[in-house]
């Protein structure tokens, strides 16, 4: 059980630690590809391999001076390499460095979304199947409308989320791209070679052309993927929400010993985690659509988009990764009360059976309209007089002739709702 969130890994990830780790994996894997085409000797680059190291305390002693902090990382990287630090960084522009650590940090991010996407399914799948036969009534307009179960809510969000998990799966592809190239995109000062021989070494992909940078559709696209997937979450905590109210209490969130809802009400035991989690998720939205904006830049490059990737990037992945450990816990503890909602589904005294009543009508050679306000008119009187359905068309003068206390018996039967669940659950999940 998971008893509260902690950063790792992935806050590890987008540590400026492992930022710098990243950069000189960049840089190593370079020269070790210029190595290979005989453009630095075996012994320069096994000094290299040995020797390189970074100090971010150090680093950043540097960048306050050159206000550049890749030229600050190199020239802390050059403090303990020597001269052999010549080779670094040949033909290569800040961006080559960048871009494609960003893409090693982003893809190892994914990863971890997608161990929590997995989770979720198997939590989602878990309570799919134990409420299967949990009746309940559906709601449409916040407003009783016919019966369903539980377990299809359970089971609507686990195909949302093997959804979700495809998303991630495609953009984590889409964003595991590197780039050494150069300063305008043209190997001018690096053939294309080291270019695929480095990104080989990295298990990125070349990126097939590129300006300066890494063309940034492809961040837009992680961050859209991972605004949706914060909007699936929110829609999940949205509903837990509305069947938590007090005069619903379907479901409720685990309450522990101890804990406390309110400082002014005792009583109070609020669905804080769903709440929380519909919140965030505007922040996840709010991400996307900056990384929307950081797709246009002036000609081959400039920096508009870094300075919002510094936050939005980090800040969406760490936030998703919150979200959905937050979400497993919630889900795994739910409390679920059958009992609430066979009253609740009972709450309007039978109008839920109404469409089966006009389709029985029908079935009896009534027109469809003629049929409706018959309905209808029963309905509104059940709402006005606070009278029994089944009572009220019993009494009236149109319906009785027309059906029969067996025909009645089988507009009124909650099952007749759910014979294709089985069906439902098998498109769903197949063997599963």
């Amino acid at each position: 059980m998971i008893e509260r969130y902690t950063l790792e890994p992935m806050g590890s990830i987008w540590s400026e630690e492992n930022k710098y780790r990243r950069w000189l994996d960049v840089e190593i894997a370079a020269c070790e590809a210029w190595s290979s085409k005989g453009e630095i000797p075996a012994k320069a680059l096994s000094n290299i391999k040995k020797k390189a190291a970074f100090n971010v305390r150090r680093i950043g002693e540097i960048e306050k001076v050159t206000d550049h902090d890749v030229i600050a990382f190199l020239t802390n990287v050059a403090e303990n390499v020597g001269p052999d630090s010549r080779f670094i960084h040949r033909g290569m522009t800040s961006s080559d460095v960048l871009d494609t650590a960003l893409a090693l940090q982003m893809k190892e991010s994914c990863d971890v979304i997608l161990g929590e996407l997995k989770e979720l399914s198997k939590v989602l799948h878990r309570r799919a199947v134990e409420h299967k036969k949990t009746v309940m009534v559906g709601r449409t307009h916040g407003i009783h409308a016919e019966p369903m179960t539980f377990g299809l809510k359970m089971l609507l969000w686990y195909a949302d989320n093997e959804r979700n998990i495809e998303r991630m799966k495609l953009a984590r592809d889409i964003v595991s791209v590197g780039k050494i190239s150069g300063a305008v995109g043209t190997y001018s000062n690096i053939p294309p070679a080291i270019e695929k021989e480095t990104c080989k070494r990295l298990k990125l992909k070349p990126a097939p052309i590129s300006t300066q940078v890494i063309q940034r559709d492809r961040h837009a696209e992680l961050l859209t993927t991972i605004a949706i997937i914060g909007g699936c979450v929110e829609k999940i905590a949205t509903e837990i929400r509305g069947l938590q109210r007090t005069d619903v209490r379907e479901v409720e969130e685990y309450f522990a010993k101890g804990q406390k809802g309110s400082s002014a009400m005792p009583h109070k035991r609020n669905p804080i985690t769903a709440e929380r989690l519909a919140g965030l998720a505007r922040v996840l939205r709010g991400n996307a659509a900056a990384a929307l904006e950081n797709i246009s830049l002036w000609h081959e490059r400039d920096i508009t988009h870094s300075s919002v990737e510094r936050v939005i990037i980090p800040d969406s992945f760490i936030l998703l990764h919150y979200m959905l450990v937050r979400l497993n816990k919630m889900l795994n503890l739910l409390l679920v009360y059958p009992d609430a909602m066979l009253e609740n589904l009972n709450k309007t005294r039978g109008l839920i059976f109404s469409q089966r009543v006009l389709l029985a009508l029908v079935g009896k050679g009534v027109t469809r309209e003629d049929a409706y306000a018959i309905v209808q008119r029963c309905a509104m009187r059940v709402w006005a007089e606070k009278t029994d359905f089944r009572t009220t068309i019993e009494k009236d003068a149109e319906a009785s002739k027309l059906l029969k206390k067996a025909e009645l018996d089988d507009c009124f039967d909650s099952g007749y709702y759910l014979r294709n669940v089985a069906e439902i659950y098998k498109n769903v999940l197949g063997k599963k």
